[in-house]
């Protein structure tokens, strides 16, 4: 019994069969696919000019923007604390050092795709001599990313990486990673994508005024995300008058609509057979008085056109 020829194979049979043809597609095809290949070349060099165009255009923009934050005390914080991703790594201490936090600024190299700095300005405060602390990224040789960051200058007694690590060490979770947000500055692995810092260039930077205004787990309209909607309304009365009764709880759910429409159709049904009932027994009550005068003004009509005939034969002896 002949056995089916496997798909490489039969490919291959195809092709003999079709003297070759195969093989001149292929060569065609990934000459297609070089002349695509270098039109995205020269499309991200365009690309490139014209960040590095609007770059120099939203400068100023952004400069006029940072003026007018620093105005607003703990902007930053809050921005940071109302981000889901960068509030996770923030601790007590560190929300406390950051509250000295005066402005940040984000700057990419003229390249852009070389790296970019991330700038932390802080007015003086307990914690480090630092005015200025920053980090950067860049690209070495081959193509991967270093960082590099400003030494902390911590006061004497509050290092926020040391005290942190010294808390954790006991504790169950020693095993993992524990950290200060300012351990981030330290932290200068190479090759290794730093997605705090991509999450404060490309999330935060751009509109920080969204998530100052936004609180955690909100989204744009200011709607919080865990409620759906009230569809149930919970009223709770007391009477103050029975100490013994205890509270009476009524729960109306939209749903129940039709119900209590239902429920006022009959109400109104026996308010109306009531009445109805009440009408046709005084309309009795009444006809019945009416009859009852009629024969009394029969009678009297009829004793005065007809004398009792006792008088008139008394009258004739």
């Amino acid at each position: 019994m002949a056995t089916a020829a496997s798909p490489r194979k039969a490919r291959k049979v195809e092709g003999e069969a079709n003297g070759g043809d195969e093989h001149e597609i292929v060569e065609e095809i990934d000459g297609v696919q070089n002349e695509i290949d270098t039109l995205n070349e020269k499309a991200s060099e365009e690309i490139l000019k014209v960040e590095q165009k609007f770059n120099l255009l939203r400068k100023p923009h952004f400069e006029r923007r940072t003026d007018l934050i620093s105005k607003i005390p703990h902007f930053w914080v809050t921005a940071f604390l109302n981000h889901q991703q960068i509030s996770a790594v923030l601790d007590e201490e560190d929300e406390e050092a950051l509250q000295y936090l005066k402005s940040v600024e984000v700057e990419e190299f003229e390249d852009i795709k070389s790296g970019y700095r991330i700038k932390f300005h802080f007015t003086d405060n307990p914690f480090f001599e630092n005015d200025l602390i920053s980090k950067e990224f860049s690209l070495n040789d081959s193509g991967d990313q270093i960082a590099k960051s400003t030494t902390i200058k911590w006061k004497e007694g509050m290092d926020l990486t040391k005290r942190y690590q010294e808390s954790a060490a006991g504790s169950k979770r020693a095993h993992q990673e524990a950290q200060s947000f300012f351990s981030w500055f330290s932290d200068e692995s190479d090759g290794i994508t730093d997605e705090l810092g991509e999450t404060i260039k490309d999330e935060i930077w751009p509109n920080p005024l969204q998530f100052y205004l936004t609180f955690a787990g909100q989204d744009d309209d200011g709607e919080d995300d865990d409620e759906e909607g009230d569809e149930d309304v919970v009223e709770v009365d007391e009477d103050d008058d029975d100490e013994g009764d205890d509270d009476e709880v009524v729960v109306i759910e939209e749903d129940d609509d039709e119900g209590d429409f239902d429920d006022e159709e009959g109400e109104d049904e026996d308010i109306e057979g009531q009445e109805g009932g009440d009408d046709e027994g005084d309309v009795e009550y009444i006809e019945e008085d009416e009859e009852e005068g009629d024969d009394e003004q029969e009678v009297e009509e009829a004793e005065a056109e007809d004398p009792d005939p006792t008088n008139e034969d008394a009258a004739d002896e």
